[in-house]
């Protein structure tokens, strides 16, 4: 059972800044480890990323992963750091070199779920738990039931059908030293090609079906998880486990290491991956700012719509999906957002709003890849019923039918309610929002059995008095959260987004395609109101987790200001192509074929045609219309690839496009930087992912994480900086590089103004709509003024910022990006930015 007894109400007056004796950054530099990246190639870098500007490394999980792991997330072991990536020693040579730098060290911490790896005795603590049972040390870690009378944890890895594959002789059993375990000498084990898997002590001399029988787990055909699955995962991924943090044990366990690292002073900060899917995030918080001492930590929620991340959380803010996108939105044109979207119903014959779009991916994967999470979820709201008289009436079918529409019709991750607490008005707002979403879609039988189905998930007093603090109900609120926050991961980001594609650019980690564009003062009021309660929340472009980098988003997103020259330029090329293009080709995957070549195109043309491909394939899969991956319309896909590689094999198609990127080129250079501008300088900690200080064509992972040339890179600083300003005919690379490294060194200069709770920010006036300023306060006294020009197509258009000015506050200013000096008042946008399509303007009188 869930542990709940120390969830008593946190007072919501709280700082959200880290102690006074803890570090707190000021901009951080995430580093993408693995074996293709050590802590030993990481600690090379250290002297650029001070030259720079950064304050803080931050890295990618360190703990020991499955093997194969490029991305550190799939972790095997808690009390080892990754051998492949150097291993405890490299890791202190890092943090040690960091440190030696002035800089500090954050770490990505998972503590929802461990890796199912292959064999299965890398994960010690689950191997643990398959062959002892309720015995085993970690017998309360994992997310399941062990009890004679069940089958067994579901392992299902067979190709076939366990029948058949008995009857085949795949499965052995055989004696072997086991890896991690040699002190025990050689034990029996469950062999099925490279699978390993434990014998439960005495059941060996068995016959072999029944010996299988008598195991802790069950060995099952692979598509037996879509419905039998019973263990929690992160969301569909079956090898991925979820380990019950809440309870005092296994978060110390999981966690002793990180913190002895934090305790000797090698780990500085921790980012928190994924929170939404623990049994109680505020409590998880709570203990781990606790047993830091009140370290800066910052937690990877995604925020949705106007929901605010809840105040009684024991953390410094998100990692920056709620800024990256409104940021993104602020810069899109909202006349050019309507014509690109009838460009979009033309091609793909589709009328729906992104709301019915997502309904619909929401309900494949209740009806699909999650479908034995809500099968579980709804035996556990039929055995509270049946417990109770008063509610025994409600059918399996009844409350199966209300707990899906339920869960289809959250607009948010999850409602942040505590078994054993008054539900906050908020969060049972959003559940009864939903069920009154949902109710249209129930009969009249399902639709009474939804009433009690939000009265039991808001922990409301339902059937007989006396029974709310019930374990069975308990749980029940529990579950419900977390598999709602499943459902959006999946049904949203990994399938909606992929259907709705009239501009790709909205659809971002975080972000509202049916919101693509917003006013530049929806912006600042939501920056404002953040700085107030926030001032030390992260701020980011790019993570290992969006769908696009940001410079590939910047270049979709210019589509907006030039729709009717894209509508001309793909009607033509495709007019061009239809010899090539599959006759069943599905729409809404054309259309982002489209916008990707256009976004990932470069100075010297288009993307690789291998990155591509395998970026159409994750795309065509995840959309799941008409391929996935379990089923994948191998045919269908190749048709698809051979259309794409004939599009880029083209001369006539390569010089048209090369001449549309020629005349949007001003449109994409101005949002690169301007989007870099604004998030390097308008709230809390800014973020740089590994080498977007200068511009990359990245898509989603694991297109993210290809190398980073940082030799290129650093010689790239280096020659700007000894001529300390930037060329006549300075490329978009050195322009962003120059931008950045410039700024970084800025908020080095002055913490206190970007990242501190004397921090605050104000819009400053301008007399158009082609601009957006504001200023950086230090105790509400204007310190640095940030300009930047937006929408540059109809700015050109007009004639140019013509009179146009911006209002600066009192005091001289200096732009740190050109050098120029300017007066306090009325200031000529066009004299402002005449270097560069923005400026950072620093008070002189504090200027170093």
């Amino acid at each position: 059972m869930t542990e709940v007894t120390d969830t008593r109400k946190i007072p919501v007056q709280l700082t959200h800044a880290p102690a006074p004796d803890k570090r707190q950054p000021v901009s951080t530099y995430r580093l993408q480890l693995g074996p293709q990246f050590t802590f030993d190639d990481a600690t090379q870098i250290i002297p650029y990323l001070k030259t720079l500007g950064i304050t803080d490394v931050y890295c990618s999980p360190i703990l020991q992963a499955a093997p194969g792991s490029t991305h550190g997330y799939d972790v095997v072991d808690h009390t080892k750091i990754s051998e492949p990536m150097g291993g405890r020693i490299g890791f202190q040579r890092l943090a040690d070199a960091a440190h030696a730098a002035g800089m500090g060290v954050v770490v990505d911490v998972v503590p929802n779920h461990m890796a199912v790896p292959t064999p299965l005795y890398l994960n010690r603590a689950l191997w643990s738990v398959l062959r002892e049972g309720a015995e085993s040390p970690y017998a309360n870690w994992f997310d399941i039931e062990l009890s004679e009378a069940q089958d067994g944890l579901l392992m299902p890895v067979l190709g076939n059908r366990i029948g058949t594959v008995l009857a085949n002789g795949e499965i052995s059993l055989e004696k072997m030293v086991v890896p991690g375990f040699e002190d025990v000498g050689e034990q029996y084990v469950v062999r099925y090609y490279e699978h390993v898997f434990p014998v439960r002590a005495q059941t060996e001399a068995l016959p072999l079906a029944d010996m299988l029988d008598s195991q802790f787990y069950r060995l099952a055909y692979w598509r037996v998880a879509e419905e039998e699955l019973n263990y929690r995962r992160f969301f569909d991924v079956d090898t991925l486990a979820a380990i019950r943090v809440e309870d005092r044990e296994v978060f110390a366990g999981s966690h002793a290491l990180l913190l002895e690292l934090h305790d000797t002073g090698y780990i500085d900060a921790f980012r928190i991956d994924h929170p939404d899917g623990l049994a109680d995030p505020r409590q998880y918080m709570a203990r781990l700012h606790k047993a830091t001492g009140g370290a800066w930590i910052v937690a990877e929620k995604i925020i949705e719509g106007d929901e605010e991340l809840p105040p009684d959380w024991r953390c410094s803010g998100t990692t920056g999906y709620d800024a990256s996108w409104r940021i993104g939105a602020a810069l899109t044109d909202p006349a050019g957002v309507g014509l690109l979207l009838a460009q979009y119903v033309e091609l793909s014959n589709v009328t729906e709003s992104f709301e019915s779009i997502e309904a619909k991916a929401k309900r494949q994967i209740l009806d699909t890849s999650l479908k034995a999470e809500i099968v579980r979820l709804t035996d556990l709201l039929v055995k509270v019923c049946h417990a109770d008289i008063r509610l025994r009436d409600h059918t399996r079918g009844s409350l199966f039918s209300a707990l899906s529409a339920l869960i289809v019709a959250m607009d948010r991750y999850r409602a942040y309610i505590v078994p054993t607490e008054p539900a906050p008005p908020v969060s049972e707002q959003a559940v009864c929002d939903a069920a009154a979403r949902a109710r249209p879609e129930l009969d009249e039988d399902a639709a009474t059995s939804l009433d009690v189905v939000v009265d039991l998930l808001t922990g409301q007093e339902v059937g007989s008095a006396g029974r709310t603090f019930e374990d069975a109900r308990a749980e029940a609120i529990i579950r419900f959260q977390q598999a709602c926050g499943a459902v959006m991961a999946k049904g949203v980001e990994d399938t909606a987004f992929y259907r709705y594609t009239p501009l790709t650019s909205a659809n971002e980690v975080g972000g509202d395609p049916s919101r693509a564009a917003i006013s530049t003062d929806d912006l600042s009021s939501w920056v404002a109101n953040t700085t107030a309660h926030w001032p030390v929340t992260m701020t980011t472009l790019t993570t290992h987790d969006t769908k696009r980098g940001e410079d590939t988003r910047a270049a979709i997103s210019i589509l907006s200001e030039w729709p009717s020259l894209w509508r001309s330029l793909v009607t033509n090329l495709r007019a061009r192509h239809a010899p090539d293009r599959p006759r069943d080709i599905d729409g809404q995957i054309e259309n982002l074929l489209w916008q990707t070549i256009a976004g990932t195109w470069r100075p010297d043309g288009p993307i690789e045609i291998d990155r591509l491909v395998a970026y159409l394939e994750k795309a065509a899969r995840e959309q799941k219309s008409w391929t996935t991956w379990t089923d994948p319309s191998t045919e269908q896909e190749e048709a698809l690839y051979s259309y794409a590689r004939a599009i880029l094999s083209n001369e006539d198609t390569l010089r048209d496009l090369t001449d549309a990127y020629a005349r949007t080129q001003i449109s994409r250079d101005v949002t690169t930087l301007t989007q870099k501008t604004i998030a390097l300088t308008i709230l809390g900690v800014a973020d740089n992912y590994q080498g977007e200080e200068i511009t990359q064509n990245s898509l989603v992972d694991p297109d993210n994480r290809r190398p980073v040339d940082y030799e290129a890179i650093g010689q790239m600083l280096a020659d700007l900086d000894e001529r300390d300003t930037l060329p006549g005919n300075a490329t978009l690379d050195q322009k962003k590089l120059w931008i950045t490294s410039r700024i970084l060194r800025l908020r080095r200069e002055r913490p206190q103004t970007f990242a501190s709770g004397h921090s605050g920010f104000t819009p400053l006036p301008v007399t158009t709509g082609h601009a957006y300023a504001f200023s950086r306060t230090l105790d509400g006294v204007p310190d640095v003024a940030v300009i930047v020009q937006r929408l540059p197509h109809q700015l050109a258009d007009n004639g140019g910022f013509a009179d146009h000015t911006v209002v600066l506050p009192s005091g001289q200013w200096r732009d740190v990006l050109s050098g120029n000096e300017f007066g306090e008042g009325a200031v000529g946008l066009a004299q402002v930015l005449d270097t560069l399509p923005v400026a950072v303007l620093a008070r002189c009188s504090e200027l170093k």
